[in-house]
């Protein structure tokens, strides 16, 4: 019988790592002499079971490399899950957003405490996109960029260079470098080539 634990032939495992001990448990007792002086099956049988162990301990390994990996991709699939979401849901309130500016730029919204309200509720609510990662994309003065900007209209002028945006009629929005929205933009094309 084994010491303590009932068992006779119970391998001795290293708990903190879920992996056997280092040789030399069980068989270190035995002297060289007692396994030499055994008979052959005995020597094979010893040799089929260190390889069957060996097998064992690589499958475990694997097994755990596997399992660490399947659990990162799932938490990063998580993440990712999030932020669509977030996008989605941010995406919907962007026409919100889009007629707070309207209001804003409306005739006749020039004075007093409505607009100055109007003003208040428009700044903390792009204080709260902003907490959560959307930035607007930067438009007017800018090279025209497809990835970002939607062209509605192309004016010819020799004011401004070249593919410069003139004017932004919708702002886009990025949500943690993803594009929400592009920017709708009149774009200058110059014709003094």
């Amino acid at each position: 019988m084994g010491k303590g634990n009932g068992k006779a032939d119970a391998p001795n495992l290293d708990l903190d790592r879920e992996l056997p001990a280092a040789e030399g448990g069980e068989e270190a007792a035995a002297p060289p002499e007692a396994v030499a002086a055994a008979e052959p099956g005995a020597v094979s049988e010893i040799e089929k079971l260190k390889v069957e162990r060996d097998a064992l301990l690589d499958r475990l390994a694997r097994l755990q490399a596997e399992f660490d990996n399947a659990r990162k991709r799932t938490a990063r699939d998580q993440q990712e899950f999030r932020e669509f979401a977030a996008a989605d849901v941010i995406r919907n309130i962007l026409p919100i957003l889009d007629s707070f500016e309207r209001a804003l730029k409306a005739p006749g919204a020039e004075s007093g405490d409505f607009r100055s309200g109007i003003e208040l509720i428009y700044r903390q609510f792009l204080d709260a996109l902003q907490k959560l990662g959307v930035q607007p994309i930067v438009s007017v003065g800018e090279r025209f960029d497809p990835r970002v900007h939607e062209a509605i209209e192309m004016v010819d002028t020799t004011e401004a260079e070249d593919h410069q945006v003139l004017e932004e009629l919708q702002r886009g929005y990025k949500y943690k470098n993803r594009l929400l929205r592009p920017a709708m933009v009149r774009v200058a094309r110059n014709t003094s080539g």
